[in-house]
């Protein structure tokens, strides 16, 4: 049975990701940091909440776990064995596996934005041919997260973490920020030809107010500057931009999120 992922928006940028098998009424939700939209979807389609996902504490993500679980008491709330989230019912590491809904998800243990974030990494299966992964703030589509609680080179290993999934892994994120990104990726790789495509390509879906999202790990790959602190050019106009030379990627990669956190 196929496995449906569908985005509710929350906020003003915010997606709670939604996991469906077929027609099937139980369905899982991913970080849902308000609980009104999710259970106005639920009503709406005579769905029943049978688990929620947690990739990290922030309220936006964990706001509205406390009212889904008035409404659906035996709902299962899975996040990371280091989160102090009062609510959560099963926690996790790396190298553990979770349930969901018949699917069996890898937990990734991927700190820097948050010390106790995670992403559920589902492999490529009958249910979803390419694959997904659910990482919270850690990866976004042409960025990443602000590093709030790690440093650097934790943050780095993490998004090296998700870099070394599969090219066709689908990389499900929880904001729009995809325009934003590429146009700061464009200022530290103005003739990467890839990023002037997906911009065009973004601008046209957001106009047509579809979401920019999912995107995939070989997309981001190609352009996403923070998955790029290898590229040599890219390294260079870091330098330039930082007046100072980086040692190794790590500082690039250090330097490049200064510049960002400043953009």
């Amino acid at each position: 049975m196929t496995l449906n992922i569908s985005p509710i928006p929350a906020f003003n940028d915010n997606y709670i990701w939604m996991l469906q098998r077929g027609a099937e009424k139980q369905v899982g939700i991913v970080d849902p940091g308000d609980a009104t939209p999710v259970l106005e979807m639920l009503a709406s389609r005579g769905l029943q909440l049978n688990t929620i996902l947690v990739t990290h504490h922030h309220p936006d993500h964990t706001g509205g776990i406390e009212r889904l679980l008035e409404a659906f008491p035996n709902a299962n709330v899975i996040g990371s064995h280091s989160s102090k989230i009062a609510s959560l019912k099963q926690r996790c590491k790396q190298g553990d596996t979770v349930n969901v809904l018949g699917l069996d998800f890898q937990v990734l243990e991927i700190p820097g934005h948050t010390l106790d974030h995670i992403a559920f990494y589902l492999p490529s299966c009958a249910a979803l041919e390419q694959g997904a992964v659910f990482c919270g703030d850690t990866l976004f589509a042409a960025g990443c997260g602000r590093i709030f609680e790690g440093e650097a080179a934790m943050m780095y290993a993490s998004l090296a973490k998700l870099d070394a999934l599969p090219g066709t892994t689908l990389v499900f994120c929880a904001h729009e920020y995809t325009l934003a990104n590429l146009g700061f990726a464009l200022a530290a790789e103005p003739d990467n030809t890839d990023l002037q495509l997906r911009m065009e390509a973004t601008k046209a879906m957001r106009a047509a107010n579809l979401p920019s999202l999912p995107s995939n790990i070989a997309l981001e790959q190609r352009t996403n500057p923070f998955l790029r602190c290898h590229n040599k050019d890219l390294a260079r106009m870091v330098a330039t931009h930082a007046g100072k030379q980086a040692h190794n990627e790590i500082d690039t990669f250090a330097q490049l999120r200064a510049w960002k956190d400043n953009f």
